[in-house]
């Protein structure tokens, strides 16, 4: 009797031991499970890699107005994270380009705001203001351009340009050396240029006004 259930006991011994058995290298079950680990990590590799990386674009290195011709030195090389084709690489020859729109500083510059030289139609004007800009106007600025005249009715304002870009601004000097006032550079269209220039070499006094004011 004692024999028999010792043979028993041996017997479910072997057949637990064989149950619990650790895998072996070679199971292919435990092969399988590794690869696809491995490939899972891969993957979640790959996906982080992806939304990390960054590529070179340019930037503006300031305020840069309407109708300037790229420089080097107008340019700065930033490294983001953006959508192609709708910023200028980095890797683009754009020296001697124009910009067709105000690019403010640290603004990266848009494939669309460049023209050729010769796709540039607008001409910067000099128009002295009769009275001193508003806070915030500068390059880039988008002005409207009125000038009063004297009639025997009062005086009489006239808006001569709308929605020009301020292109600089610079201050004026009298005769004398004193402070005469700004002189504010506008980007007119060509075909506007001739009305312009006769509105403010006319008798009146002209003042500079930010659009939407």
């Amino acid at each position: 009797m004692m024999g028999a259930r010792g043979w028993v006991v041996s017997q479910t011994s072997d057949a637990v031991a064989g149950r619990v058995r650790r895998p072996s290298w070679r199971d292919p079950r435990l092969l399988i499970g590794l690869v696809l680990i491995a490939l899972a990590v891969a993957a979640v590799v790959a996906i982080v890699q992806r939304a990390d990386t960054t590529q070179p674009f340019y930037a503006a290195a300031r305020d840069l107005a309407p109708g300037t011709v790229l420089a080097s030195d107008d340019l700065v090389v930033v490294n983001v994270r953006v959508s192609s084709g709708e910023y200028v690489p980095g890797s683009d020859a754009v020296v001697g380009r124009v910009l067709g729109r105000t690019v403010g500083a640290g603004e990266l510059v848009p494939a669309a705001a460049l023209v050729s030289p010769e796709g540039y139609s607008a001409r910067a004007i000099a128009v002295e203001s009769a009275m001193p800009l508003a806070d915030g106007v500068g390059v880039g600025s988008i002005v409207d351009v009125w000038v009063t005249v004297q009639t025997d009715a009062g005086p009489e304002s006239t808006l001569v340009g709308s929605g020009l870009p301020v292109t600089d601004v610079r201050e004026a000097e009298s005769s004398l050396g004193a402070g005469g006032g700004q002189t504010v550079y506008v980007a007119v269209p060509l075909g506007e240029v001739g009305r312009v220039l006769d509105a403010v070499s006319a008798d009146g006094d002209v003042a500079i006004v930010a659009a939407g004011s």
